[in-house]
Parts: structure tokens; C-alpha cells; sequence
């Protein structure tokens, strides 16, 4: 139910690693930090109800602008009330401006200083995304946190290309700010930059200068190497206000989320877990685990005999294996109840580790034991 609060983040702790302890406060419920987002992207986490998600203990949920937009379309949603009542999810939402997906989608758009023209990937219609009217649709769609429209710079790009997208990034942050119109919204400015240090440093100046209710640092996990990534990310973050949320955008595995914790990031998001439990890979304190293979067809034991997920509880690897192969839908369910119980039990981990000053031992014996089952 949403209550009269609006957005606020708090520090609690700082962990002598660097990882931060936080609490963050919007309209529909708090989130405790540092926090994972499962990835809604048509208004449902896939295969998964809202109440999976709230007796996984998921916080906030991520939805996507550029699909709601085009299917069924943001004013639908704002005449059936928003997206918390069109899905039923009373807790947090955190809407992407449709950026990423406009640029991944390359060979359907063109970029100028006005915004984006694509066609749509579903029927090929025209159409035009600038930073006012993805305010404008993410306002319809009501998320409790909101994304500044931005150029997502490919991988591998130039200097020059990559200063340009960051440069227009910068006034499309200005161009939303000014756009937004919504007070129980919080709206969030992006780092762009690509792996360049130097242009990092000019996006994340002019972007904190706007003062916006969190940043998030994008443009990562596009193809880079992971010690690009963590050394791009760590240099970001440490430009980032210390009182405000930071969020990394699209990097979700395990191991890299538990390592961004230590950088000061506060919010992640990431398809991982829920697409590799649709393709039969699952997250376990052993290791990755594949349900598919032959040795599991009369195996009786739970995916994780130290998990205590619905899953675990009730059901063998063999009748996991049994549905995969039979492709029936339960399969998909099951999966990624399992997997979106490990992360909430990784980042519940994390917060208690931080809270009681021991996280380099928590991430220590993380990486190590899951690097002795591999």
C-alpha cells in the first residue's frame, strides 16, 4: 500500500572494505541496501507471481519503459491505476528510461540531439523516445523510482563518439530533470563515459551538479573485460556522493555483485538469475548446478540440500530434470524461485556482514568456496 513517504536514503554503516549498509525510503515500502532488483521487464518477473517474489523477500522489482511503452502502451497502465495496481506488486518499482533497449535494438534507430527514432522491434512502427516524453511515460507508469534518459555507449567506441554520447547524456539529464512534474517519484541522473577515466570523471561532475535523488553508473557489462569493469566502476563510484544511493546497472552474476558491494554500490539488477533458471541453470552454495544432465535423472536429492527455498523443501533434481526435458512451465518456476532465493540469501549475507564489520571475510569465503566447486 503506498503511504505518504517520499524518497529518502539513509547510510546506516560503512563496512572497513568499503561496502555500505542503507536503507532506502520511497511510497511503497523500504528497501534495505545494499539490495538486488529481479528484472520485470513486461511488468512481471517471467514465471514468477507477486506473491514468489514477496515470500522470497523481494524488496523492489525492475520494469521496462520502452516494452510497457509499447505494449499495452504507458497510458493504459496510468487509466488501470499504475503499475503497482495493473500487476498487483505493492512494493517497490524502479523503472529504466528505455534507452538501453532503444540502443541495443542499433539497426532500428537514429540518434540526434533531440532524442531517439526507432521502430518498434514487435511491427515495425516509428516512433520517437526524448528525454521529456520518457519522463512522461515513466510518470504514467508510476515506479517508485525513475531513470534520466541517456546514450548507452557501445563496445568497443572511440574517444570522440564516446565524449559525444556522454556529452549529449548530460543534457538529456538536464532536459529530465526539468521534464519531471511528479514529487513522490524519485528520479535518478546516469554516469556514461564509457572506459574512459577522464570522461567518467566530466559525466559524473555535470550529473551530481544536478542534484538528482540517486546516480547510477551505466554503460558497464557491455562486452568489456571484469577487470575493466571493477576498475571503470570503483573510479565511478568513488565521484558519487556519499549520501546518495549508488546503482550499477546490468551486472548481476554472483561473484561481481559481492566485489561491486566492496566498490560502495548500493542497487543491482540483472536477468541472470531468472534466465539461467528458465534455461536450467541454477545458483547453488556448491557451485552452479545444470538440472538438464543425465546423472540427475534418478537423483532424489534437492537442487541444495542448504537451501531452504519452496523448491528445495519439495522437489528433487530428477522431477526438475523430468520437467525441463518435458518443457513444461512449472520447470521455469521452480528454477527461478531457487535462484532468486540464493540471491536474496547472498544479499541478506552481505547486509549482515557489513552490519557486524566482517565483510571481507563474507566475500572471501563467498569467492572461495564457490571457486573450490567449480
Amino acid at each position: 500500500m503506498k503511504v505518504d513517504i517520499l524518497f529518502a536514503f539513509k547510510l546506516l554503516k560503512k563496512d572497513p572494505s568499503g561496502a555500505r549498509l542503507g536503507e532506502i525510503s520511497t511510497p511503497h515500502g523500504l528497501i534495505q541496501t545494499p539490495a538486488f532488483m529481479p528484472v520485470g521487464t513486461q511488468a512481471t518477473v517471467k514465471a514468477l507471481g507477486p506473491d514468489d517474489l514477496e515470500n522470497l523477500g523481494v524488496s523492489i522489482i525492475l520494469a521496462n519503459t520502452y516494452h510497457l511503452y509499447l505494449r499495452p502502451g504507458h497510458e493504459t497502465i496510468r487509466n488501470l491505476g499504475g503499475l503497482h495496481n495493473f500487476t498487483s506488486w505493492q512494493k517497490p518499482i524502479l523503472t529504466d528510461s528505455g534507452g538501453y533497449q532503444v540502443f541495443s535494438h542499433a539497426e532500428l534507430r537514429t540518434i540526434s540531439e533531440e532524442g531517439v527514432k526507432f521502430r518498434s522491434h514487435l511491427d515495425g512502427s516509428s516512433h520517437l523516445l526524448t528525454p521529456e516524453n520518457a519522463i512522461e511515460i515513466q510518470e504514467a507508469l508510476g515506479g517508485d523510482i525513475i531513470m534520466a534518459f541517456d546514450e548507452c555507449t557501445e563496445y568497443p567506441a572511440s574517444f570522440e563518439y564516446t565524449k559525444s554520447a556522454m556529452e549529449r547524456t548530460i543534457r538529456w539529464a538536464k532536459r529530465c530533470k526539468i521534464a519531471k512534474t511528479r514529487s513522490d517519484q524519485a528520479l535518478f541522473g546516469i554516469v556514461q563515459g564509457g572506459m574512459i577515466p577522464e570522461l567518467r570523471k566530466i559525466s559524473a561532475e555535470h550529473t551530481v551538479s544536478e542534484q538528482f535523488d540517486g546516480y547510477a553508473i551505466g554503460g558497464l557489462s557491455v562486452g568489456e573485460g571484469k577487470g575493466t569493469l571493477f576498475e571503470i566502476a570503483a573510479f565511478t563510484a568513488s565521484l558519487l556522493p556519499e549520501y546518495s544511493p549508488r546503482y550499477l546497472m546490468g551486472v548481476g552474476a554472483p561473484e561481481d555483485i559481492l566485489k561491486a558491494v566492496a566498490l560502495g554500490i548500493d542497487i543491482f539488477d540483472c536477468v541472470i538469475p531468472t534466465r539461467n533458471a528458465r534455461n536450467g541453470m541454477l545458483f547453488t552454495s556448491r557451485g552452479k548446478l545444470s538440472v538438464k544432465v543425465l546423472a540427475h535423472k534418478e537423483n532424489q536429492n534437492p537442487p541444495d540440500p542448504s537451501c531452504d527455498c519452496y523448491t528445495c523443501r519439495n522437489f528433487s533434481l530428477a522431477y526438475l530434470r523430468h520437467l525441463y526435458h518435458s518443457g513444461e512451465i512449472l520447470a521455469a518456476r521452480l528454477c527461478s524461485i531457487h535462484n532468486l532465493a540464493f540471491y536474496m540469501r547472498l544479499m541478506d549475507g552481505a547486509r549482515k556482514a557489513i552490519a557486524s564489520g566482517e565483510y571481507f571475510a563474507y566475500i572471501s569465503a563467498f569467492l572461495g568456496y564457490q571457486s573450490n566447486s567449480d
